[in-house]
C-alpha cells in the first residue's frame, strides 16, 4: 500500500499565492486522495475467506458462514443405498472366551451347579489390550572348533547392529505421530508413555525420521521428474512457513496421485527456478493469478474459486450487472462439464462451447465499458508510474487477456475448474504449525516435506501410512507402480 501524501505548508502556502482557483483544486486532490485511501482501506476490511484470497483462519469471530457451489441433493443424512457401511459385528472365532455361570434359580433359589447348559447368550467386546514394550534379546552363539580352534560367531540378523537399539515397528509408530498426525516431539514422547510405559527421547524420535528421509528421497525425485516430464496437468501453489523465527516457503506440485513439496526461503522465480519444475514442466500449470506462474512459457490453467471469491467481494463493493452474471455463467459452465463427464463424453459440444465463450465475451466487454478509466484533463498534468485501477477493472484485464487459461477447463476435461487438489495438499502445512509451531531449522522443514510428501502420494494410492512407513525403515520405500526411480 502507497503512503499517504498530503499537502506540506509549503503547498499550501504556494497555493493561497497563486489564488481561489489554485486552492480548491489542491482541496480536491487533496479529497479525491483521501477518498482513495479510505476506499483502499475499507476493501481491505471487507475481505475475508469467501471473497478473496484470504485463509479461513484470518476471519477470526467474525468468520463468514461457508457457502459451495454444490447444489442441495434432498438426501437424508448418513449412508446411501448402495454403501458397505462399517457396522461392528460379531466375530466367529473372538480372541478369548469368558464363561458367565448360573449358580441358582432366581426365583427360587435352587441350586443350578449340577443342571446342564441348554444355551448361551452372547455379547462380543471390541477392545485394545494393554500394550508394553517388548524386549527381543538376540544372542549369538560363539563355538571354537575343534580342529583349527578357529572362533566362529553366528551372524545377527540384518538390521541388529547396536548392542541395545529400538526395532523398526517403534521407529516407524514415532515417525508416524511426528509426520502425519503432526504431533510435536514433546507430546510423541508422552504418547509413548502413556501408552507403552516407555519414553522415547526426542534425539531418537528425529534419527528415526533422518532414516526414513534418507529412504525417500530418491522416490520423491523421481516423483518430481515424473511431474515435470509425464503428467498433463499439475497444480501448483505456496504458503508462508516460520522456520528458525523468520519467514520461508512451503512449495507444493501435486495430482490426484503424487505430492512433492519443497522449502526455499523465497517466494518467487528464484525459488521456483531452484526447485526445477515449472522451467521444464511438459503438461499444464494449474494455479491461481500470481504473475510468477506467468514468467514461464508454458500452458496454464486459473483456479477459477479465486475468480468466485474476487467476483463476490466485487457483488459487495462494487455492485454491477456483469458481476452476478459473470458467477452464475461461469457456474453453469462447471455443471455443463460435470453433467458431459457424468454422460462419459470427453468434450462439450461445438455448439455449447461457441454459446458459452460468446456469453463469457460480452460480459468482459460490459465490463470494460463500466469501468473505463476516467478522461484525463487537458491541462491536469501526467502523473508518474502505472495508474491505478479498480479491483473490477484489474479482474477483467485477466479475464480478457488470460481467456483461454480461465475457461481451460472448459477445452480440456483433465483441467479442473479450480486448484483445490493442490489447496488440499498444502493445508496440512499450516496445520502442522498450528499444532507445533515453527520448524526449527531448515533441515526440519526439508525433513518433513520429504517425509509428509512420501506419504501423502502413498496415501493417494491407497497405501496406508504406518504399512510405507515400515517398508522405509526396512529400505524399500513404497512407489507407486507407474513412477519410474531411474532418470
Amino acid at each position: 500500500m502507497k503512503p499517504l501524501k498530503l499537502p506540506s505548508e509549503a503547498d499550501i502556502s504556494r497555493a493561497y499565492d497563486q489564488g481561489k482557483e489554485a486552492v480548491i483544486a489542491l482541496l480536491i486532490e487533496t479529497i479525491n486522495e483521501l477518498v482513495s485511501k479510505i476506499q483502499e482501506l475499507e476493501d481491505q476490511l471487507a475481505k475475508n475467506s469467501r471473497n478473496s484470497g484470504k485463509p479461513p483462519s484470518s476471519d477470526g469471530l467474525n468468520k463468514p458462514a461457508p457457502k459451495s457451489l454444490r447444489k442441495r441433493h434432498n438426501k437424508k443424512s448418513g449412508g446411501q443405498p448402495g454403501h458397505a457401511g462399517h457396522t461392528l459385528k460379531a466375530v466367529d472365532h473372538p480372541t478369548r472366551v469368558t464363561v458367565h455361570q448360573v449358580n441358582r434359580c432366581s426365583r427360587c433359589l435352587t441350586t443350578l451347579e449340577g443342571v446342564e447348559v441348554s444355551g448361551h447368550e452372547k455379547r462380543q467386546v471390541f477392545d485394545v489390550p494393554k500394550v508394553e514394550i517388548e524386549v527381543n534379546e538376540h544372542q549369538a552363539e560363539v563355538k571354537v572348533c575343534p580342529q583349527c580352534r578357529k572362533v566362529n560367531k553366528a551372524i545377527f540378523p540384518d538390521g541388529v547392529t547396536q548392542p541395545v537399539q529400538y526395532g523398526s515397528e517403534i521407529k516407524a509408530q514415532a515417525v508416524y505421530f511426528t509426520h502425519y498426525q503432526l504431533l510435536p516431539l514433546e507430546r510423541t514422547s508422552e504418547v509413548f508413555e502413556e501408552l507403552y510405559g516407555h519414553s522415547l527421547a526426542e534425539g531418537t524420535i528425529v534419527e528415526a525420521c533422518q532414516a526414513v528421509g534418507t529412504q525417500v528421497n530418491p522416490g520423491n525425485e523421481a516423483i518430481k521428474r515424473h511431474l515435470t516430464e509425464q503428467e498433463a496437468v499439475v497444480n501448483f501453489d505456496e504458503t508462508g512457513a516460520r522456520i528458525a523465527g523468520g519467514l520461508e516457503w512451503l512449495h507444493s506440485a501435486s495430482t490426484d496421485r503424487l505430492t512433492y513439496y519443497a522449502i526455499h526461503a523465497k517466494r518467487g522465480k528464484q525459488a521456483t527456478d531452484a526447485i526445477g519444475i515449472l522451467p521444464y514442466l511438459k503438461g499444464r500449470a494449474i494455479h491461481d493469478d500470481w504473475k510468477t506462474y506467468f514468467k514461464y512459457l508454458i500452458l496454464h490453467g486459473l483456479c477459477n474459486a479465486h475468480h468466485l471469491r474476487r467476483l463476490k467481494f466485487l457483488e459487495e463493493r462494487y455492485p454491477q450487472a456483469w458481476v452476478t452474471e459473470m458467477v452464475d455463467l461461469l457456474v453453469k459452465m462447471k455443471e455443463a462439464v460435470d453433467a458431459a463427464k457424468e454422460a462419459y463424453r470427453s468434450c462439450l459440444t461445438p455448439e455449447q462451447l461457441a454459446d458459452y465463450e460468446s456469453r463469457y465475451d460480452r460480459l468482459v466487454e460490459q465490463g470494460m465499458q463500466a469501468n473505463a478509466p476516467p478522461e484525463r484533463a487537458f491541462d491536469q498534468p501526467k502523473k508518474r508510474g502505472r495508474t491505478k485501477q479498480s479491483p473490477a477493472k484489474n479482474l477483467l484485464d485477466e479475464f480478457k487477456i488470460h481467456k483461454e487459461f480461465v475457461l481451460a477447463f472448459l477445452y480440456d476435461f483433465r483441467v479442473p475448474f479450480d486448484n483445490n487438489q493442490a489447496e488440499r495438499d498444502i493445508r496440512m502445512m499450516k496445520v502442522k504449525q498450528k499444532v507445533s509451531g515453527c520448524f526449527r531449522s531448515t533441515e526440519g522443514a526439508e525433513l518433513f516435506c520429504q517425509i509428509r510428501g512420501y506419504i501423502s502420494t502413498a496415501r493417494k494410492n491407497g497405501q496406508q501410512a504406518m504399512d510405507v512407513l515400515r517398508l522405509a525403515l526396512i529400505g524399500a520405500p513404497y512407489l507407486p507402480p507407474f513412477v519410474s526411480v531411474h532418470a
